[in-house]
């Protein structure tokens, strides 16, 4: 494990198929509420919420956790998280940042663990995650995301390789798996510092992926292979599957 990691929930209003989506009711709590709680679980370290608006940070210093507010005209969760930084963490201290996105309130603790764990490979920048893909209709779909990897082995028990791609096309071609990308990172903080002050590159904004900025610029991004991929809540529909299986054990 990391020296000094920090977990970093970057979190917005905007969003077009889910307005006030951070603040959306799951079984009595603020979505991003819940999030909040999935990071803390992982009990690897610091947990702090990167929020454009002002509901969001009161929303979680409520429930007793730590918010920070950032620029609501940043273009990115990424920059919203090293915006962030520097204003919980100027010094310096934590070396380990791991970015958990705001929508996944259903989000495994030990996901977020793997991600720290795979920045403990040398020569790693970024870490992330990804599953296998066993619904067929995914492989063709431009909105899942595909990685393409170079499988090495295991690290702490957890196959991992060296990421070549990521891709909204059906890829790599020909027999075999594909691999679901999941959108949690781990960053070295050096690593993030040099992300950020990239401009976007031309590969991410064709695939419109920002991972792409960094293979591009000959980062490593290690990826862990997990199990399961963390739902999303993106639209009504799946924020009631959400609730679904957050609010079931309580109604049990």
């Amino acid at each position: 494990m990391a020296r000094e990691p920090i977990i970093v929930i970057p979190a917005r209003m905007a969003s077009t198929r889910l307005p006030g989506k951070p603040l959306a009711d799951i079984c009595g709590l603020p979505m991003i509420v819940q999030v909040w709680r999935r990071a803390a679980e992982a009990g690897i370290g610091r947990v702090v919420v990167a929020a454009a608006e002002r509901e969001i940070a009161e929303a979680v210093t409520a429930a007793g956790g730590e918010a920070v507010m950032t620029d609501p005209e940043l273009p990115s969760g990424s920059d919203r998280i090293w915006q962030a930084l520097g204003v919980v963490d100027a010094k310096g201290r934590h070396d380990v940042i791991i970015n958990v996105q705001g929508d996944l309130p259903t989000l495994d603790p030990a996901l977020i663990r793997i991600a720290a764990e795979a920045l403990d490979i040398p020569g790693t920048d970024i870490s992330t995650l990804a599953a296998e893909i066993t619904v067929e209709e995914e492989r063709a779909n431009p909105n899942v995301v595909k990685a393409v990897i170079a499988f090495r082995g295991a690290h702490a028990g957890v196959p991992s390789g060296r990421a070549l791609y990521f891709t909204r096309a059906t890829a790599p071609w020909g027999d075999g798996p594909h691999y679901h990308h999941i959108g949690l990172y781990g960053y070295r903080r050096e690593a993030l510092e040099r992300f950020v002050a990239m401009p976007p590159s031309p590969l991410e904004q064709r695939e419109k992926l920002e991972q792409l900025r960094a293979l591009e610029a000959g980062m490593s991004i290690e990826v862990a292979l997990v199990d399961t991929v963390p739902l999303g809540v993106d639209t009504p529909a799946d924020l009631e599957k959400a609730r679904a299986v957050l609010c079931a054990p309580a109604a049990s």
